[in-house]
């Protein structure tokens, strides 16, 4: 599922289905089920994405209800209410999940994810710095995340950087290449844009900037600019 990709994100579902039918009390299990369809939604794979994240949310829910004290559960629920663009019950959802785990690199980092999303990039750094140095093997979407930290605070050099941390883990995360197109047109680096913007249709030839612009959980005017970016970038 860490990969960002439709084929992972796809085979994690099978085998958190596969494990429910064998454990259908383990509340962990629909914490994950549920970030699947949250993924879908991210990844375009979705025909709905509204009854995707539906389905998430009523996931997540799910989990608590079997133990109210996973925290893994109440983090995932908080990045499934910032897609909803209620920024303050993610950001409670997610400082919840941190109460309960301090210690967990995962629960860290869903917090700075939605602090990212609520227009506050700059909080969102350290909160991703320290899930990196928890987590002895970070994968890419903790990469991707912090580039979007870096990049919404104008450090775009190191918004690229963290782009190329995140490409070493996985490759073909269209994600990767996003962040570091718009961060490429924002140093001025049209060349630059262009070919990551290359790299993001070699991975998603259905790309579409629409529709990855509705998905987006920013404020409007934060999306509008990235689509402008995205658009000099070359793409459609």
């Amino acid at each position: 599922m860490t990969r960002l990709t439709k084929e992972g994100n796809a085979q994690a579902r099978k085998i958190l289905e596969e494990a429910i039918a064998l454990d259908p009390e383990y509340s962990r299990l629909y914490m994950g089920l549920a970030q699947t369809h949250f993924y879908d939604v991210w990844l375009g794979t979705t025909e709905s994405p509204d009854q995707s994240l539906a389905r998430a949310f009523e996931l997540a829910q799910k989990a608590i209800s079997l133990d109210d004290s996973n925290a893994a559960a109440h983090g995932t629920l908080g990045q499934i209410y910032v897609m909803k663009r209620q920024y303050d019950k993610a950001i409670a959802e997610c400082e919840r999940a941190v109460s309960l785990d301090p210690n967990s690199a995962e629960n860290i980092f869903r917090l700075g994810f939605v602090l990212n999303y609520a227009g506050r990039a700059e909080e969102a750094i350290p909160y991703l710095q320290n899930a990196i140095r928890l987590n002895p093997l970070p994968t890419a979407t903790y990469f991707v995340i912090l580039a979007i930290s870096y990049r919404d605070s104008g450090q775009y050099e190191k918004a690229i950087e963290a782009c190329k941390k995140a490409l070493q883990r996985e490759p073909n995360t269209q994600f990767a290449y996003i962040q570091m197109a718009v961060s490429y047109i924002r140093l001025g680096q049209e060349k630059e844009a262009r070919a990551a913007a290359a790299e993001i249709l070699r991975i998603n030839p259905k790309f579409s900037l629409e529709r990855y612009a509705k998905i987006l959980p920013f404020p409007q005017p934060v999306v509008d600019r990235i689509a402008e970016d995205l658009r000099k970038a070359g793409l459609k």
